[in-house]
């Protein structure tokens, strides 16, 4: 079977792309692992290389499991085409450099991913990009952002880690009205819960290792594009000339396969997500908890237009800052203790000091990431010995704030 456009989300995850009576009856799409291939002729090598005739030439342009690959993400996500790269920040530097050039600005959220802040502080900027954050949250004052050098848009919704929104839909409004692209990277959120191309972007951005591999087993990025003129261009630019930041064949495979049960595992995250972030909520420990589905979340609005469930991801306060918040990670027993997100496994990590460390403390105030903030992914245990875990690891900070407030207190 072929699933077309018109199945349904999880039947395209499972078969878009790929018939198996094409391939001798097997089940299971044929991992390529060739780095070259061969070519019936002289004519037809050159016709490849021109791009007149189709076929593969080698691995680092394209290679036949991650066109299979490539063809099923740019189905789930709406897409007209999408381009695989070895991991999340491959794809987002071989999307960047393609389409950027010295003297272009890319208008940039408050709140941005570690190394997507260092690629663009210490990477773009170094050959002539301006790099300009703005709260793009404030949807009254958009138009008044695009400047006429702004040539990208760039957000994630929710954020790394703050679980801030952007509304996408308002966001590409106005840059198309300003002639300015827009990327999304939807890690967070996958496209089963969100597809910010149906809401106007021009590019969504993947770390595939997270919740679209699902296993923890991989590395991986994706970009899916509006334009296929557009993703040709990032292929053969961005990861040809500019990155080489290639996919394996195998890496592809197990894409593929965790693809099969994607909407199936975020089901399952998105209901353990909403019981803790619940716990969190009514526990005297926590001061504040992020989380879209919450009542208190802010933008709860926002999140029910354009997310279809609130999501796997929870940040978090716990009164007492950065020494609660490491005693509570250093008192978990089920939850490990890690960065990453997406995986089989619940994951918890403190961005100051692991994945926005390359923020300096000041841009952390700046971007709205506070000392104390923790990250939880929550994976697929049994909701009730995942709740179990989170409550014991709360308790425990309450019970070391109250010996450190009685050692302090002085004798009668």
């Amino acid at each position: 079977m072929n699933a077309s456009c018109r199945t349904g989300f999880a039947t395209r995850a499972i078969h878009h792309g790929y018939d198996p009576l094409d391939h001798q009856g097997a089940l299971v799409p044929p991992l390529h692992l060739s780095a070259t291939f061969a070519f019936p002729d002289t004519d037809d090598g050159m016709r490849r290389f021109t791009g007149e005739s189709a076929g593969f030439v080698y691995t680092r342009i394209a290679n036949p499991t991650l066109a299979l690959l490539e063809a099923r993400l740019a189905s789930l996500e709406s897409g007209a085409a999408a381009v695989v790269f070895g991991s999340g920040m491959g794809a987002i530097a071989a999307s960047l450099w393609t389409l950027l050039a010295p003297g272009d600005e890319v208008l940039v959220d408050t709140t941005l991913y570690g190394c997507t802040f260092a690629f663009m502080h210490h990477g773009l900027a170094r050959f002539g990009v301006t790099i300009r954050h703005a709260d793009l949250t404030d949807a009254g004052s958009l138009e008044h952002l695009f400047g006429p050098r702004t040539r990208l848009v760039y957000f994630e919704s929710p954020a790394n880690p703050n679980m801030r929104l952007v509304d996408i839909e308002a966001v590409s409004r106005v840059a198309r009205r300003r002639g300015a692209l827009v990327a999304v990277d939807n890690t967070y959120c996958s496209p089963y819960l969100q597809r910010p191309l149906e809401l106007g972007a021009d590019i969504v951005l993947h770390s595939a290792t997270k919740y679209l591999g699902g296993h923890g087993d991989l590395t991986a990025g994706a970009a899916v594009f509006r334009d296929a003129a557009l993703a040709q261009q990032v292929r053969l630019q961005g990861l040809k000339d500019l990155t080489g930041a290639v996919l394996s064949p195998q890496d592809a495979f197990l894409v593929l396969r965790g693809l099969k049960t994607l909407a199936l595992r975020m089901r399952q995250h998105c209901a353990n997500a909403e019981a803790v972030a619940g716990l969190l909520a009514t526990h005297p420990a926590v001061a504040v908890v992020h989380y879209p589905g919450l009542a208190a979340f802010p933008q709860q609005a926002l999140a029910r237009r354009q997310m279809k469930l609130p999501g796997g991801m929870i940040a978090f306060e716990l009164h007492g800052g950065l020494q609660a918040g490491k005693r509570f990670l250093d008192a978990l027993q089920l939850v490990t203790r890690a960065v990453s997100l997406g995986d089989a496994e619940s994951l918890a990590q403190h961005p100051a000091s692991m994945t926005h460390s390359t923020y300096t403390a000041e841009q952390r105030r700046a971007h709205g990431i506070s000392e104390g903030l923790v990250r939880l992914s929550a994976g697929l245990e049994d909701t009730d010995d995942l709740l179990a875990d989170v409550r014991q690891a709360l308790d425990a900070t309450i019970a070391d704030r109250l010996a450190i407030g009685k050692a302090a207190t002085p004798m009668a």
